[in-house]
């Protein structure tokens, strides 16, 4: 019934254009935007028990078109390595259009696996342990912003506010005073709010609304590239654009700007919404679960992660300094110097004490990152319980098999990365929060690596899945090592999972600096 009331109004607005005025059609086409159509899409329940009449793979429709639906580790398996040669991979034109088509997104066959190439280097483990240090200085940075409010904090936005940031200042590299990051963020969110627009270019169109937003965001970036293209490296610190001109050097591909401002939007598309949900998530399983809080933050204190930050702030009058590497970071960080005088060097009797940190976090490295096993214990559980992204689209190159069904070729597939998490067989009481699931004894993922793919999988892996993990663990590491965290309703929020996992009215907490050193103390189920 659903799917034939939207191909009657899809039939309805392919007509429109002729004959209705442009407001009513501004009016349609807001009222089925990409994002409106995903969230009015019939929810877990009702997938769920078609999943249990009609199996794991089953045909329904979006928008009056078939479209396969489709569950489990073996099926998924099939269609992401499939990609290129059963299947392809299908974003809306609205997203294609504002994006550009320089993107990997846009990019298929040959083209995407040279353009992937070149980006790889951006995420390689080198490029990953430069960003490290600057990443947990807006970690520390925007901590402390949570900790300054009187009132609750929204974490959601906060958390995209976050990451945001990181892949501004750590990924590109640019230096921007305050109020034009902030409104670059303003400028990116009308992006994001109409990058699954109807592909309907009118004046006021959500549409026309996404690519001025982009341009904006290009002009912003050129004079930056323009100056990279110019001169050779002078800085230290390479960013994400001195990563993709060298890559490309290396390869005998010469990236023209308008290329390099198309990816460079793309790696914020990346970098911003899912890790913000994750983080989102990150913190709300922490709260609900403080069993889990306390033995992450016993591992933090074995690894000596957990530090007095009195001892920390005489240290640094007397000359100490941590290392070269920290101490650069710092000079050329700021606003998390100021962070510093602010909220960590202070007086005992300071009237602001419950506002400042007593504990510090050193600055992490790769390698000690890798040492932290319950802390990626915990990611990885709260990746498989509330995935950001609950599956992907596909769009059939050639009829083929798939669980005793032939899937014919021009039809769209729709695999559940949250429905293979709940029903994998692999796991044992999958409906738990359970991070000890993937500790060493047991790992029950290891069985079959399809049955945990909050990253995807095949050639269209996340490429950027390692610096995800990196930011979830340094907002764990810092979060719990310096903060107390309680929410500030009296029930945790439904999680809404079309089109990224997000919580419904948000999820609302109170941040306050830990004011009683380094010791671990019981709280109760609101509190980390």
């Amino acid at each position: 019934m659903f799917g034939h009331d939207i191909c009657l109004v899809s039939a309805l607005l392919a007509a429109a254009g002729a004959v209705l005025p442009a407001l009513l059609l501004l009016v349609v086409s807001r009222l089925l935007s990409w994002g409106g159509l995903i969230a009015a899409l019939p929810g877990s329940s009702f997938h769920i028990s078609r999943r249990e009449n009609h199996g794991n793979v089953f045909k329904t429709h979006l928008l009056g078109k078939p479209l396969i639906r489709v569950t489990g580790a073996e099926n998924i398996r099939k269609i992401l390595l499939g990609e290129h040669t059963l299947v392809c991979t299908q974003w809306p034109q609205s997203t294609r259009i504002i994006l550009g088509p320089n993107t990997l997104v846009n990019s298929v066959g040959d083209l995407h696996k040279r353009k992937r190439k070149i980006l790889a280097k951006v995420f390689s483990r080198g490029a990953l342990e430069a960003y490290l240090t600057h990443l947990q200085d807006v970690v520390k940075s925007e901590i402390a912003k949570w900790c300054a409010e009187t009132g609750s904090v929204d974490v959601y936005t906060a958390a995209k506010s976050l990451t945001f940031r990181i892949a501004v200042r750590v990924l590109l590299g640019l230096h921007l005073e305050e109020q034009q990051i902030t409104s670059l963020s303003k400028t990116f969110e009308q992006l994001m709010n109409n990058l699954f627009s109807l592909p309907i270019d009118t004046p006021i169109s959500g549409l026309r609304k996404g690519i001025r937003a982009r341009e904006i965001l290009h002009s912003a970036m050129e004079k930056i590239i323009e100056e990279k293209l110019k001169k050779q490296q002078t800085s230290d610190y390479c960013d994400a654009f001195d990563y993709m001109l060298s890559s490309a050097k290396e390869d005998d591909y010469e990236l023209t700007v308008q290329e390099l401002k198309e990816t460079a939007v793309e790696l914020i598309f990346a970098a911003h919404s899912t890790t913000a949900s994750a983080s989102t998530s990150l913190i709300l399983q922490l709260l609900r679960h403080p069993d889990v809080s306390e033995r992450t933050r016993a591992e933090l204190e074995s690894e000596g992660l957990i530090g007095d930050v009195h001892g920390y702030c005489r240290s640094r009058c007397h000359g100490n300094v941590i290392s070269e590497e920290s101490d650069a970071a710092e000079k050329s960080t700021s606003e998390w110097t100021s962070a510093i005088n602010k909220t960590m060097c202070f007086e005992a009797g300071d009237k602001e004490e419950g506002r400042r940190s007593r504990t510090h976090v050193p600055y992490l490295s790769l390698e000690k990152l890798n040492q932290l096993s319950y802390l990626d214990c915990v990611v990885r559980e709260v990746l498989r319980f509330l995935p950001p992204v609950s599956g992907g689209y596909r769009t059939v190159l050639q009829t083929f098999e798939l669980n005793g069904y032939q899937i014919p070729k021009g039809w769209s597939i729709m695999y559940s990365i949250r429905d293979t998490h709940e029903t994998a067989e692999a796991y044992q009481n999958p409906e738990l929060f359970d991070p000890d699931r993937f500790c060493a004894d047991r790992n029950e993922s290891k069985t079959d690596r399809f049955s945990y793919v909050p990253f995807g999988g095949g050639v269209r892996r996340c490429i950027g899945r390692e610096l995800a993990l990196i930011v979830l663990k340094t907002l764990a590491v810092e979060l719990l090592a310096t903060v107390d965290c309680t929410l500030a309703t009296e029930t945790y929020p439904r999680m809404q999972t079309v089109p990224i996992v997000h919580p419904v009215n948000g999820l609302h907490v109170f941040f306050n600096y830990r004011t009683h050193g380094v010791e671990r103390n019981r709280r109760e189920s609101t509190h980390i």
